[in-house]
């Protein structure tokens, strides 16, 4: 199939799109910023309305690089950031207030009140996840709950609700779908993700109207099309959807059994392929969905570090160390390590396997010849020893060892960043030609659900490793490490005790 496709990606702090050709090859690549809205202490919001208008006007400068014809788009992909939730009226598509992003805190009460009421292994036994505020379902509850009205609204159907692909696919279609992927929809502690369906009792328990819920469909398949988006004329097929880390995992064709991957953006985002059983963890990891293609679901184990490239914007935003995010190499690699200085990036928290929304950031190990080279390194090391912790995790649960591990999304871009994690796994590291495997995944799912990839093993083998990171530590070296990161979680954790 001659043409091309169109993906989204819809992420934390900006909004990516890609022209992607047959051969996998990207022709043209859009990107626009919007803010971040800090309210309150542990409060992160965004506006809908500026991620919309950020997504066209990615869209509209992708396709200006790529110089393609409008008419020749065959099919558009989504990926997007998950957790965040958004509220709008049905009719007039307007947003009700601020979207609540991921990394939000506010419901971190909220989740302890459930958990000390013993709700949260019946959660964990349906949804796959623990009661924390980075989901959805807690989100969706408090804005119900702050706006006077608004619940009984939501009962009579006036009311949606969807993470940001659902926020998008409606506007995308003027209205006419309100429609989220399971991959998304396991990610809101309302999906029952045994039976592939919402759970009216988690609902209950949450006090979430039904009526407000998307429908749920496969990641990759027509959800309707296209009216009244500029960039693209009216009837282009949305093909493929899925949150943003499960479409760096299809992205990276890590399609079998115990294949993993990690995702280095704002956070950072490791996951394994379990096949087709959802593997309970016991170390503190999720069970999610990882896609749904050609009516088999695949299930993953996913550990997730709130905080990775966002490391390294408040090195430059809060600290001012760098004027730009990708100096930060050239500062660490001035020193021929941190000296002992170890900076614990839990700047909202601690994510798996602590699920720790009170640890703070810490920086220990400071003395006299500390220097900003110093602090640059241990941030970078920070980011990697958090990847350390979910693997071990990860092992741990799933029975199996990594012989290698895939990694993509910008931060990946830091040769030293990849160089450290290789040092401290110990095992090869693997960097694709395309880093935006996120969006390219939407492509994939997206071509599939129209036959213009013509299956799985034609992707396959487009799928390029540009280069390979080798461990250069010892095993006391990598113990040594990770004793000593250890130490500072702990101190990290205890903070506030």
């Amino acid at each position: 199939m001659s043409g091309y496709v169109l993906a989204l990606d819809q992420g934390t702090t900006g909004s990516t799109a890609m022209v992607v050709s047959p051969q996998s090859q990207v022709l043209g690549r859009g990107y626009r910023e919007f803010s971040q809205h800090y309210p309150k202490s542990g409060w992160v919001e965004h506006d809908p309305e500026e991620i919309w208008t950020s997504i066209v006007a990615a869209a509209e400068e992708a396709m200006n690089h790529a110089g393609v014809e409008r008419n020749a788009c065959v099919a558009l992909g989504i990926a997007n950031q998950r957790e965040t939730t958004v509220l709008w009226e049905r009719k007039t598509h307007r947003p009700i207030r601020p979207a609540i992003v991921w990394q939000d805190r506010r419901t971190a009460e909220r989740c302890q009140a459930m958990k000390r009421n013993g709700l949260e292994a019946n959660f964990r036994e349906r949804t796959g996840l623990v009661l924390d505020p980075y989901f959805s379902g807690t989100k969706i509850e408090w804005m119900l709950d702050e706006t006077q009205g608004l619940r009984s609204r939501a009962e009579r159907g006036d009311i949606a609700f969807g993470t940001i692909d659902s926020f998008l696919i409606h506007r995308l279609t003027s209205g006419a779908v309100h429609a989220t992927d399971r991959t998304n929809a396991s990610r809101t502690l309302l999906f029952n993700i045994h039976a592939c369906d919402w759970d009216s009792e988690l609902a209950g328990e949450l006090r979430v109207p039904l009526a407000m819920l998307p429908e749920v469909r496969p990641s990759s398949g027509v959800f309707g099309y296209t009216k009244g988006f500029s960039p693209l004329p009216d009837g282009v097929p949305i093909a493929g959807v899925a949150g943003d880390q499960q479409s760096a995992l299809f992205g990276q064709a890590c399609w079998e059994e115990g294949m993993a991957k990690c995702t280095y953006g704002t956070g950072a985002f490791l996951l394994m392929n379990t096949g087709s059983t959802p593997v309970p963890s016991h170390r503190g990891l999720l069970t999610t969905i990882a896609c749904e293609v050609a009516g088999r679901v695949s299930y993953a184990i996913e550990g997730s570090a709130f905080i990775a490239g966002a490391a390294v914007q408040w090195l430059r935003d809060g600290l001012g160390l760098i004027s730009e995010s990708p100096e930060v190499e050239k500062l660490a690699a001035s020193v021929e390590s941190s000296s002992d200085v170890v900076f614990v990036p839990a700047l909202t928290g601690l994510g798996a396997p602590y699920w720790d929304p009170d640890a703070r950031g810490l920086i220990c190990g400071i003395t006299r010849d500390t220097s900003r080279g110093h602090l640059a390194r241990a941030a970078l090391e920070g980011i990697a020893l958090q990847i350390c912790d979910l693997v071990q995790a990860m092992e741990s649960d799933s029975g199996r060892s990594l012989k290698r591990f895939r990694v993509d999304g910008g931060a990946a871009q830091n040769g030293l960043l990849m160089q450290t994690q290789a040092n401290l796994l110990g095992v090869p590291v693997d960097r694709p030609l395309q880093l935006d495997t996120t969006a390219l995944g939407a492509a994939f799912l997206a071509g599939l659900g129209v036959g213009f990839y013509e299956d799985m093993q034609a992707i396959l083998r487009r799928h390029v490793v540009a280069e390979t990171f080798h461990g250069e530590f010892s095993e006391p070296e990598r113990i040594t490490a990770m004793q000593r990161w250890h130490s500072a979680v702990r101190r990290a954790r205890s903070e506030l005790s």
